[in-house]
């Protein structure tokens, strides 16, 4: 029986981003009418609700009366497309463009092996079409994560699917059956690290997450360094950290984070954005409650995967264009490689 898909499209302020997204959504390959396409609105202000009610009448159109984030919109289309009984839910962002062969490659790939709970595509720029976007994200062992191969040339020789240790919220197919054992995503992130987060709950219960190369999205992706992005991706980072690791992994690698936010305190004060840091620690103390709350069932309801193995897949380098510089490159780097091959050694839990 061929699987029936919901695709999910989170939208806020994105009418100019629309006739290419939904308009290539609508021109794939695979059964429309085992296709149903759900736009969750986050309160925009421009034109983007009235553009898709004259012009996609098929798309069910969520219209939030405030912004929830992304993490929360999202998680409406999960619910809708638990009551539509769809076997697997596809997330886009608003200013993607998919290939017609897209979608199929996708279900054909997650379909092989039942331990597949998500694929993503490979993720390309626009319209720097030769360009990678994300070819497999990377998870840093202190938390921070990044576009892999980001701004590099598409490698078109890799042709076969492969492991990743998360798929990019911003293209990507989940199986059902896996994500009603784990939830989709934590709607406390709001925004960033909320496809990590699931990536890395989705691994602990003993599913792959893999990208394959042969289906393909293209990304109009910009680099934000707005003050408040930098709020929610530290902020996040401690959240997942907090309640994915195991306690005996989190003491061992206490001494690399504690440096670290050194570190990245010394540079909020320089760039501008040390508030925001102040806030996002205020934040994890405050809630400390809800943390161990979802630790409890991230350990004891989920985990059937060891830390262990879990970091096989992780790395002890950032390596992302944007964020590049002397210090990172020539200190930090090659000191946090070497603490985690040494965390790998004595890491057996």
């Amino acid at each position: 029986m061929v699987p029936k898909i919901t695709i999910i499209i989170v939208t806020h302020n994105g009418r100019h981003y629309l006739d290419d997204c939904l308009g290539s959504v609508f021109n794939q390959n695979y059964p429309s009418e085992l296709v149903k396409v759900i736009v969750v609105d986050n309160n925009s202000i421009d034109s983007t609700v009235e553009y898709i009610k004259e012009k996609y009448v098929q798309v069910k159109l969520v219209e939030n009366k405030d912004n929830p984030g992304f993490a929360k919109a999202n998680n409406q289309g999960y619910y809708l497309a638990q009551k539509n009984r769809s076997d697997y839910v596809a997330l886009l962002n608003q200013d993607t463009i998919v290939e017609r062969g897209w979608l199929k490659r996708l279900v054909d790939t997650a379909e092989s092996d039942a331990t597949i709970a998500a694929v993503q595509p490979k993720l390309l720029l626009y319209p720097e079409k030769d360009r990678i976007n994300s070819f497999g994200n990377s998870i840093h062992f202190l938390g921070f994560a990044y576009c892999n191969k980001y701004k590099f040339k598409d490698q078109q020789d890799i042709t076969i699917p492969f492991e990743v240790p998360y798929s990019s919220g911003a293209a990507c197919l989940l199986k059902m059956s896996a994500i009603q054992k784990t939830d989709l995503f934590d709607d406390r992130l709001f925004m960033y690290h909320e496809d990590v987060d699931l990536g890395w709950r989705l691994r602990l219960a003993g599913y792959k997450v893999v990208l394959d190369p042969l289906s393909v999205v293209y990304h109009k992706y910009n680099y934000s360094k707005a003050k408040y992005k930098f709020y929610f991706m530290d902020r996040n980072r401690w959240i997942v950290i907090l309640q994915n690791y195991r306690m005996a992994t989190l003491l061992l690698i206490l001494p690399a984070l504690l440096v670290m936010e050194l570190g990245i305190t010394l540079y909020s004060i320089k760039n501008g954005w040390f508030w925001q840091k102040l806030r996002g620690c205020l934040w994890i103390l405050l809630h400390l409650p809800s943390i161990i709350s979802h630790r409890l069932d991230v350990q004891f309801k989920i985990r059937q995967v060891s830390d262990r193995d879990i970091m096989k897949l992780f790395v002890g380098v950032v390596e992302f264009q944007e964020i590049d510089n002397k210090i990172l490159r020539i200190i930090v780097n090659p000191i946090m490689t070497a603490y985690f091959w040494l965390v790998r050694k004595i890491i057996f839990w």
